[in-house]
């Protein structure tokens, strides 16, 4: 059993959203996601970084997560800032096992186990794109360590690995309450998305306090799953 990630899938397989539009590197993106996707097992895990599906609601998404199910392994998803068909853990998976949908995991102010030591945390994060105002960012921010905060104290005395939507270091912007918590827990590695294009120059691929970080965007890595353990 191996641990992959990736993120932003940007499905759209009952939409219209082409991804084309944003670049030669998404022509036929699904495609290259299936056979990226060929590499794994039925017996490992793939974390999903958010911006799974263009869709605003759970019905219009069934098609995506249809496609999602059809890929092998298990896949544990977190929920990114275009993720609109997002909605309570119970109704999504209460959605799932109505749709025979069996091998997508929701992480939201959880965690889940990987293996007998380790154990898989996460929430979408912050960063500075999102910023409105001091006091809608202290909001903002608090309810995202609050929740990650919670999916590591999930873990217990687990190795703790991290998935964020959202990089808590790009180029020269950090996000000190993340990097925090993720030095405070010894989180081994951490791996996130959003990034995508002319953004890519400015991800932080390596150390950082003790922590390995890492950006699987989708198209930053070729539309194939990166090998985390």
């Amino acid at each position: 059993m191996s641990l992959f990630a990736i993120g932003d899938l940007h499905l759209s397989l009952a939409t219209d959203k082409p991804m084309d539009i944003f670049g030669p590197r998404w022509k036929d993106h699904v495609e290259k996601l299936r056979d990226g996707f060929a590499a794994l097992s039925d017996e490992d895990v793939c974390v999903l970084c958010g911006d799974t599906s263009w869709a605003s609601t759970l019905d219009e998404a069934l098609a995506d997560f249809q496609f999602i199910e059809s890929l092998p392994g298990r896949k544990i998803v977190l929920k990114g800032n275009h993720d609109y068909w997002w909605t309570s853990a119970a109704k999504m998976n209460a959605f799932f096992e109505k749709n025979s949908i069996r091998t997508i995991s929701i992480l939201h102010n959880n965690a889940w186990p990987y293996g007998e030591d380790a154990a898989i945390c996460g929430t979408k994060g912050w960063f500075y794109e999102e910023s409105r105002g001091t006091e809608h960012d202290k909001k903002l921010i608090d309810r995202e360590i609050l929740r990650l905060e919670a999916s590591l104290k999930a873990a217990g005395e687990r190795e703790k690995y991290v998935f964020l939507h959202y990089p808590p270091k790009y180029g020269a912007y950090i996000c000190p309450e993340i990097l925090a918590l993720l030095q405070d827990h010894h989180v081994r590695t951490c791996c996130s998305g959003h990034l995508h294009a002319d953004s890519l120059r400015l991800a932080f691929n390596g150390l950082w306090e003790g922590t390995r970080h890492m950006c699987v965007s989708a198209d930053g890595i070729n539309f194939r799953p990166c090998k985390i353990l």
